[in-house]
């Protein structure tokens, strides 16, 4: 597998459309390739901006959330359920940001969608890829790592159910998540402080199963009753994003 950040200019709050942008600084794409976008860099070619003398953090949070929590711990962040996910602040964003809280892109998949229809149009692939990242932390784990909020061109999982180990056991819940994966490593050469390298292209991936069906938002979403966490995640009192101060 091998990973090749793009340098760009910086960006802000609609200065570029996302065609303009990958019209600009993508300048080849192989079939069997895989386009990592920030969604950083979507958000702010889709607008998805808020000055940050506008409006208090929290209310913003709890608007653009799922589910949130009062903030609250060491940091005094706010956790919350956006798009299906544990993650802080509901993705909104300062950094890099101009003064702006830079949010999440409003429709993840559909953006990944978009794009791979103009890698496609473009570059005249059949076989191509499109994977929007954030990046988010793990409990007991220093750091951030790299995550997928929106994906297309290929699957998302690698199902290993119903097959066998080196040793004959049969395998019962593994499925490997792909998009997760390459989300983090993409995002490791990426870089996540000044290094203005919001897109990449990931070549040389056989374990990769591209297809051409339209991806289903909730791809990777897994009910809470299923969840290996549901018995921590039932514990607190989540509070319901867009209805203030709503416990449910």
């Amino acid at each position: 597998m091998r990973i090749n950040p793009i340098k760009t200019l910086p960006i802000t709050s609609s200065s570029i459309s996302i065609e303009g942008l990958l019209g600009r600084y993508v300048k080849s794409f192989p079939e069997r390739a895989i386009l990592v976008v920030t969604s950083k860099v979507i958000a702010l070619c889709e607008g998805r901006t808020v000055a940050v003398e506008s409006i208090k953090k929290e209310q913003l949070i709890r608007s653009e959330a799922e589910y949130w929590l009062p903030p609250g711990g060491h940091y005094g962040i706010a956790l919350s359920v956006k798009g299906g996910r544990l993650i802080p602040t509901a993705g909104i964003d300062e950094s890099n940001g101009d003064s702006r809280y830079v949010l999440w892109p409003a429709d993840p998949y559909a953006s990944a969608q978009k794009i791979l229809l103009y890698l496609r149009r473009r570059f005249k692939v059949r076989s191509a890829g499109v994977i929007i990242t954030d990046s988010t932390t793990a409990p007991l784990r220093l750091g951030t790592v790299g995550i997928c909020i929106g994906h297309a061109g290929f699957n998302a999982l690698n199902d290993y159910i119903g097959t066998k180990d080196i040793f004959g056991r049969g395998l019962k819940v593994t499925q490997a998540n792909i998009a997760d994966g390459l989300a983090a490593a993409a995002v490791v050469v990426m870089g996540e402080g000044g290094e203005r390298q919001p897109l990449a292209t990931i070549k040389n991936v056989p374990f990769v199963q591209f297809n051409r069906q339209k991806i289903k938002p909730r791809a990777l979403r897994i009910k809470l009753s299923e969840d290996l966490y549901a018995p921590l995640l039932k514990k607190v009192k989540w509070r319901k994003g867009g209805q203030f101060g709503k416990v449910i």
